[in-house]
């Protein structure tokens, strides 16, 4: 295997191992923040 092939995989490896299809995940507190925002509002 030459090394711009090996090189190539490993991208296309890492591109996959990192992906987030969903957008990022929001962390707890984010989701708290939104809930107390929306429970002001009404």
């Amino acid at each position: 295997m030459s090394h711009s092939k090996r090189r190539e995989e490993n991208a296309w490896k890492i591109r996959k191992q990192t992906q987030r299809p969903h957008g990022k995940v929001k962390s707890l507190d984010e989701y708290a923040n939104e809930y107390d925002a929306q429970r002001t509002e009404l």
